[in-house]
Order: C-alpha cells, then structure tokens, then sequence
C-alpha cells in the first residue's frame, strides 16, 4: 500500500503533463493556421492593388503620356509587390509601391481634367478601400504573429515546442517608416 501513494503522484504528474502539451501544441496549432490565413488574407488585398495600378497608369497616361518614368517606377513596384516572398519581400515592395504611388498622383495633380475624370475618381476611391483593407489585415496579421511568437517564447514552451517544428514568424513591417509615413494623397 505504501507504494500506491507515489505511484498515483507520479501518474497524476504524467497526466498533468500530458495535458499540457495536449493544449500547448493545439493552441500553436491553432494560432500558426491564423497566421497563414492572415498573410493570405495581406497577399489577396495587395494583389486587389496591384490589380488596380494598370487601370490607374492608364488613366494618368491619358493626360501625362510624357511622364515615363513614373509609370515605369509604379509598374516596377507592381511587378515586386506582386513576385513578394513573405513579410520581408512585402515590406520592402511596400515601400516602393507607396513611393510610385505618391508620385503617381504628383503627376495627377497637375492635371485638373484628370481630376474630375469619372474614372479616376472611381480609381482613387477603390485605391483608398484597397488601403484601408491591406492595414487592417496588416494589424490582423500582426496581432496573430505576435501572440504566435509570444507562445513559442515563453517558458516552459521554449524548451519543446521548436522540436515540435513550430518557430517564430516575421512580422509584416515596412523597412523605411518615412515611406508610409504619409499615405499617398488620393483625396483632390
């Protein structure tokens, strides 16, 4: 009987410790499967962008055909946002695309017909719908790395978890803060 007692303290244990790594492995699990659905969701509104820009070059080349290398650097920042590998590649390509973008629309302001083109003003609008989805899938994705990175580091979770083929995952920062500093003026 005296061997019972130990016994029971060492399966209660066991069981304990079952549980939590049940539970830990799940809720990683669980937070890695929303981090995937948040950069995807990042990826669908950035290529939305990148589906716009060719509309909106062409309706600026209508009445600024002569400014060639704003059109060039727009269309070289579509073709990098759209060929991003991860957080890292997105966060420089966004950089260059909110530069093309400010100078697209410099160019833009010269031009008052272009200004109260329908379609133009149709463009900025869906532009500035596109801005708004990819910040708040940015936040969304963000918060979901953060808890993601927060769990994988806190102990005892750092000893076993990364055995378990879970690690850190980048966060979707912009490389040159003065770039998105101010976003691209859309409003005329």
């Amino acid at each position: 009987m005296e061997w019972l007692i130990p016994l029971i303290i060492v399966v209660a244990l066991v069981v304990i410790i079952g549980i939590y790594l049940w539970a830990t492995y799940n809720s990683l699990v669980t937070l890695n499967v929303r981090v995937d659905e948040a950069w995807s969701d990042i990826t669908v509104q950035l290529k939305r962008r990148a589906d716009l820009i060719p509309n909106l070059i062409e309706a600026v080349k209508g009445y600024a055909a002569h400014e060639k290398s704003v059109f060039e650097s727009v269309t070289r920042a579509r073709a990098e946002t759209l060929t991003a590998q991860g957080p890292a590649e997105a966060g420089a390509a966004e950089n260059h695309m909110q530069q093309a973008l400010k100078s697209i629309f410099a160019v833009a302001e010269a031009y008052p017909q272009l200004q109260a083109s329908q379609n133009f003003l149709q463009l900025q609008s869906e532009l500035v719908d596109t801005e708004d989805k990819i910040q708040a899938s940015r936040r969304f994705y963000n918060g979901g790395v953060r808890e993601l990175n927060t769990k994988i580091k806190v102990f005892p979770n750092t000893l076993f978890v990364r055995n378990l083929g879970f690690h850190e995952r980048d966060f979707f920062e912009v490389t040159e803060p003065a770039a998105i500093a101010e976003p691209p003026r859309v409003q005329f």
